[in-house]
């Protein structure tokens, strides 16, 4: 079940309510018996799909839970945790937004790292554009998108120009990764820069083109239960299964790697 963070704030009342029946368990070792209630989780965009299927798997291995997502760009995510809103676990595409949140004190145990990411040109199918590498970005001609430099598809991409010498010239920035490949996907753009997961998920809506640079700029994923979560328990249980041998399948197929 997805939910943008208008919804997930509406179900304040829910959560709270689901707090009290377990909160008190933050050891990270809850088993199904101690987890009930509504678990709110943030997470980067590009969790999207891969979340999506664990929540599922979550909410079959614990019977009468709920798992209420919020996907968007880290850094908005951060920001809204930071200014009280009700969620039990946070999920960045990058170190930095994380370490936001916890010099807000809203994280009180180490995050831990659990998938990493890289970036990848999605073109339209076809290739209408003849992108063929990175220096295409540094040109005028092909209609191009990025993502916006504060979230952290924006941030690493900024860096792999910086380490090819390259001045990109987008036409467009958007705020987290999903806005840019549905630029690719609708055909607005000859190209963008997304993760490789984005480009996996999205089939044979578009076309991937590996380029070397992308090793310079790989993002870490780090997860956390958050200190004032509604749900504690239900919050260190989901930490535990992001984290846990069962989720690493799914992972892999959607094109994440190891730490």
């Amino acid at each position: 079940m997805i939910h943008k963070w208008g919804v997930a704030a509406a179900t304040v009342s829910a959560v709270v309510t689901a707090a009290g029946c377990g909160s008190g368990d933050t050891s990270g070792h809850a088993d199904a018996q101690h987890v009930s209630g509504t678990v709110t989780v943030f997470a980067a965009a590009s969790l999207t799909e891969t979340f999506g299927e664990l929540g599922k798997q979550f909410e079959a291995a614990h019977p009468g839970v709920e798992v209420v997502f919020s996907f968007g760009a880290s850094s908005a995510l951060a920001e809204q945790i930071n200014q009280g809103a009700p969620a039990d676990v946070f999920a960045s595409a990058a170190p930095k937004n994380m370490q936001q949140v916890r010099d807000k004190g809203s994280v009180t145990a180490t995050p831990v790292t659990f998938v990493r990411n890289r970036l990848e040109i999605a073109v339209p199918k076809g290739n209408p554009g003849h992108i063929t590498g990175l220096a295409d970005f540094g040109r005028t001609e092909p209609k191009l998108a990025l993502c916006a430099q504060q979230v952290p598809c924006g941030a690493a991409a900024e860096k792999v120009f910086r380490t090819a010498g390259i001045a990109p010239q987008p036409d467009t920035r958007e705020q987290d990764v999903k806005a840019v490949l549905t630029k690719v996907t609708l055909g607005e753009v000859d190209a963008a820069l997304v993760y490789r997961t984005d480009v996996e998920a999205a089939g044979d809506k578009v076309e991937g083109i590996d380029f070397p640079e992308s090793a310079e700029a790989i993002n870490d994923y780090p997860i956390a239960a958050l200190a004032h979560a509604p749900n504690a328990a239900a919050a260190a249980a989901f930490v535990e299964f992001v984290t846990s041998e069962k989720a690493e399948p799914v992972f892999a197929a959607a094109g994440f790697d190891t730490p």
